[in-house]
């Protein structure tokens, strides 16, 4: 049967054609109940729904399928991936406005749906003869909607009833539209709102929890923020120029400020005080109206974070963290005004449980520390308080202080380390499930050999002295090198990287799923592969002795490392070693050891150094980030010591020569493919992002001068202090937090002066020599095969658009895959101080004007003492005062001063007195000051996600090994 539906459309010159769209429809669609008689054979394939489906409702005590509406879908998904509902009917109607509306709620309910043992069946309605209906004349799509959702409905208790008299089964339709439900008891139809439904499971008390019910916490006595405007009026707004719009970051240090990046001004734009922040979650893009100048503030220079026991609406005004000086630098300051774009997520943390026994009303704590608290309805809360749990957001009303979510599952007991891991992986939304069937059945079998064809098409290097330089216990081994003397007196060398794209084929199963993790997360116990095992700690891994397959990048270079020649081809290497750091640095520092290894390694340490000095000439920046690393138990796998990491020659020199190799393939690949390159820069940053790091220089006497990043790297080698020499190794901290974060992009997409690299002074840059763990250098070496003839391109690779949307994953997930590792650091740490108290010597990094925030250089750690004095009255009484100086940004006890960056000695322990939140205490041990006493005062600790991070970007063997934990 086909119906047709004709409708006019206008060019673009203005022109009218006719469009005539088909719709064909059905008769033999299977209603998918088992054994149906009248569906036959149709249904017998794909039975999903039960023949007497069993439900406990005390509303509906019959057997009954559930038939739910696209919002139910929509805000209702944590109670539908329950276990205990099932036999549910989801029509193509519904599955096609929720894969519209909204793509992570469809892949999610895709999960529901593949699960047979669900009994979720898709029914398409839309092509069947019986449940298809036409939009009415001045009909919304949403009312046509409804209508279809009624009409298959009653289309199914036909059918039922059709098939067998006898059959009691019903069907239920599940929607919170009250409208909707009043025409579907008119047409004879059983229907209920979710929250009443879910009311009337009586086995099944904890599915209450989940449920988003707006109708609990309906008391508006009190209105506390101002109403949002329209979608219409922010389109107005900022046409007319009256509004920008931009994404809002919350502070971490003080939870009553903010900042909107907007693409008109240069610098953040301030948020402060919570009308003006006006119920934004950091995440959201929101609209602003910037204030009057008048009214511009600075930021506060406080630390204050919501735990703390302070008159939160007194602060809005009152408390002196908003005072604000006349000789004040003040910044431009908005209020939000609208929200464009909510970027709520599951949120995972503790539950912070009502005083009153009674209540079923409690807060719940967010492990993030820029998530608001969020009230959370729960009848479970004797269970739930040992437990780290996650909770959505469901909205956040004027009359609330805080948003409304609902509980969606525990996770684990609170401190318990694979609980905590799990609560790292999903609070960075890594994607860490296991490999499906699908993916499984594609990879090669063991055991595995080159194959004899492959000969033919590559060059052959098996005979060459080829090795790999990595960390100790490393098993993703992705590159190796080799250098040797050339008969015309010059030096080859080569970068010999895993060729994963013969292993990984465009548009597979596999291929899709390695771009969509984007990175292998490095956890300090463990790491979450972007590939299989089988691929990255085997077949592409270049293990020594064995035969492996690898895209190679040779140079010849004359002695002072000038590249005379440059070629790239697919080859078969048999690396001779896989050699740590510190055994390749000790055959190179041992003139007894003359064999070609030792050879190759002595050329590549040479060539090396000439390689770094001529790029730090060139401007490259040197910086600094606190790294250590753990020697873990292998039993127990808890640390049992924490050592700074030291780095040897021979690091350097594999830095160095992954980073030639990736200017290299960069700018052939531009030259290649000019408007599809994937490619890699680093933003240089806005003058302003440099105050702090400018202040601090400036309060112990040095000029840091930030015109240029050569000028910048000049200015950093003279800032240094004899009488502390972690001084300059702080200078280089401060100058790391503020760079912009590097991306990746697709060269057509600006301008080509904009692909330059700020930190490595790089006009142009890539990524291609980990393709085990990033899934950017898998998608260079397919360019790179393809300008060499190696490989033929395939649209996908060729499409700028979709490029540009796959860059934007893989920035996000390198982004949160580098957070993941310093919060599982953060954990470790925590975990090695369980039962032990350290005083050891730190540093300050910033004086606040009712803190300290400090760094401890052997455990990598920061953390914040809070001071007692006129910005911290609460303190005042557990210890000395302390008073604060803006003029020179100290805090001053009696005759005793700090300053940023002097040394300081922290008494380090872990506060476990709370159960629900265990924290690591940052004690002052200043015996000089007369009252002192080393009680703690306050501290909180953790890991901070800063806006730039190692600027030698390609560094890859620094940077990421020291993260890497066995398999």
């Amino acid at each position: 049967m086909l119906t047709n539906r004709v409708f006019m459309k206008k060019t673009r010159k203005g022109g009218i054609i006719k469009v005539v769209r088909e719709h064909y429809l059905r008769d033999d669609i299977a209603c998918g109940i088992a054994s149906c008689g009248l569906c036959g054979l149709l249904t017998e394939s794909r039975t999903t729904l039960d023949r007497k489906p069993e439900f406990c409702s005390t509303v509906f005590p019959g057997p009954h399928y559930l038939m739910l509406d696209t919002n139910i879908i929509l805000y209702q998904i944590d109670f539908l991936e329950s276990e205990a509902i099932r036999n549910v009917i989801v029509l193509s109607t519904v599955l096609d406005e929720v894969r519209h509306r909204s793509p992570a709620i469809f892949k999610r309910l895709r999960k529901i749906v593949g699960d047979p043992g669900r009994r979720f069946f898709t029914f398409v309605n839309e092509h069947h003869r019986d449940t298809y209906l036409g939009k009415g004349v001045g009909e919304s799509a949403n009312d046509r909607n409804d209508r279809m959702i009624r009409r298959a409905a009653v289309w199914y208790g036909k059918h039922i009833r059709q098939e067998d008299s006898k059959n009691k089964v019903r069907v239920v339709v599940l929607t919170d539209d009250a409208e909707n439900r009043r025409k579907a008891k008119e047409d004879g139809l059983l229907v209920s709102s979710v929250a009443d439904y879910v009311a009337s499971l009586s086995a099944h008390p904890e599915l209450r929890d989940k449920v988003f019910n707006t109708e609990k916490w309906q008391d508006q006595s009190k209105i506390i923020f101002p109403s949002h405007l329209t979608t219409t009026q922010i389109h107005e707004g900022i046409k007319k120029g009256e509004l920008l719009q931009g994404s809002f970051f919350a502070s971490r240090d003080n939870f009553l400020e903010g900042n909107v990046r907007v693409e008109s001004i240069e610098e953040p734009v301030l948020i402060q005080g919570r009308l003006n922040l006006n119920r934004a979650v950091d995440g959201d893009v929101v609209a602003v109206k910037l204030l009057p100048k008048s009214e511009w503030k600075c930021p506060s220079g406080v630390v204050l974070v919501d735990e703390q026991a302070v008159d939160n609406e007194a602060v809005e005004t009152a408390d002196p963290e908003f005072e604000q000086k006349e000789d004040t630098e003040r910044v431009p300051t908005a209020a939000v005004v609208g929200i464009i774009k909510r970027k709520w997520r599951q949120y995972c943390g503790i539950l912070a449980a009502n005083p009153m026994a009674s209540s079923t009303r409690h807060l719940f704590i967010a492990s993030d520390r820029n998530i608001p608290r969020i009230r959370v309805e729960t009848r479970q809360s004797a269970q739930l308080i040992t437990q780290k749990i996650v909770v959505a957001i469901d909205y956040w009303p004027r009359h609330s202080k805080y948003p409304i979510g609902h509980f969606v599952r525990a996770l684990g007991g609170i401190g318990e380390k694979d609980t905590e891991n799990e609560v790292i992986l999903l609070e960075h939304d890594v994607p860490h499930g296991s490999f499906s069937a699908e993916i499984q059945a594609q990879l090669p079998k063991l055991p595995w050999s080159v194959d004899p064809d492959e000969y033919k098409k590559r060059v052959d290097l098996r005979d060459i002295t080829i090795c790999s330089v990595d960390p100790p216990g490393c098993t993703d081994i992705d590159d190796a090198l080799h250098a040797r003397r050339l008969d015309n007196g010059n030096i080859e060398v080569g970068v010999h990287i895993a060729d994963v794209t013969h292993f990984i084929k465009p548009g597979t199963p596999l291929d899709k799923e390695a771009g969509s993790r984007a990175t292998t997360v490095y956890l300090v116990d463990k790491r979450i592969d972007m590939v299989p095992d089988v691929l990255s700690s085997n077949l592409c891994s270049l293990r020594g002795g064995e035969e492996r397959l690898a895209f190679s990048c040779i140079w010849e270079l004359d002695d002072g490392a000038n590249i005379i020649h440059t070629k790239f081809h697919k080859s078969v290497i048999k690396s001779k070693a896989a050699l740590t750091y510190q055994e390749a640095q000790l055959i190179i520092d041992d003139p007894t050891q003359t064999n070609q290894t030792a050879k190759s390694l002595r050329l590549l340490n040479k060539l090396a150094k000439i390689l770094k000095k001529r790029r730090i000439d060139n401007g490259a920046l040197v910086l600094a980030s606190p790294e250590i690393r753990f020697n873990i138990d292998s039993e127990t796998h808890d640390p049992i010591d924490v050592v700074a990491k030291k780095l040897l020659d021979t690091n350097s020199m594999v830095e160095e020569f992954m980073l030639l190799a990736n200017v290299s393939v960069a700018a052939k690949i531009e030259r290649e493919f000019p408007e599809c390159a994937m490619l890699r820069r680093h933003p240089c940053p806005p003058d302003t992002n440099f105050d702090p790091l400018k202040k601090a220089a400036a309060y112990q006497g040095f000029e840091i001068d930030t015109s240029s990043g050569k000028k910048l790297a000049t200015s950093l080698d003279l800032a240094v202090k004899k009488d502390n020499p972690y001084f300059n190794t702080l200078l280089r901290i401060l100058a790391t937090r503020c760079m912009m974060q590097a991306v990746y992009f697709i060269s057509g997409t600006i301008q080509q002066q904009e692909y330059f690299h700020y930190g490595l002074a790089s006009p142009i840059y890539t990524h291609f020599t980990s393709p085990i763990r990033r899934y950017a250098d898998v998608i260079v070496h397919r360019l790179l095969a393809a300008c060499i003839g190696a490989d033929a391109t395939y649209p996908a690779l060729l499409d700028k658009q979709a490029s540009s949307q796959l860059c934007n994953n893989l920035n996000y997930r390198n982004r949160m895959a580098q957070y993941a590792g310093r919060a599982s650091v953060a954990l470790h740490t925590h975990l090695f101080f369980r039962d032990r108290t350290e005083d050891e010597e730190g540093y300050i990094l910033f004086v606040k004007k009712n803190a300290i925030q400090v760094i401890i250089p052997k455990y990598g750690l920061e953390g914040t003492i809070y001071v007692a004095g006129k910005n911290n009255e609460k303190l005042k009484n557990d210890g000395p005062t302390f008073v604060y100086n803006e003029e020179t940004q100290t805090q001053s006890c009696g005759e005793v001063e700090f300053h940023a960056f002097d040394p300081i000695v922290v008494r380090l322990s872990l506060d476990s007195t709370n159960v629900q939140h265990q924290r690591l205490v940052f004690e002052l041990v200043t015996p000089h000051i007369e009252g002192f006493s080393v009680a703690p005062l306050e501290a909180t600790s953790g890991v901070t996600k800063r806006k730039g991070d190692s600027v030698n970007d390609g560094a890859e063997k620094v940077s990421k090994k020291s993260k890497k934990g066995k398999k």
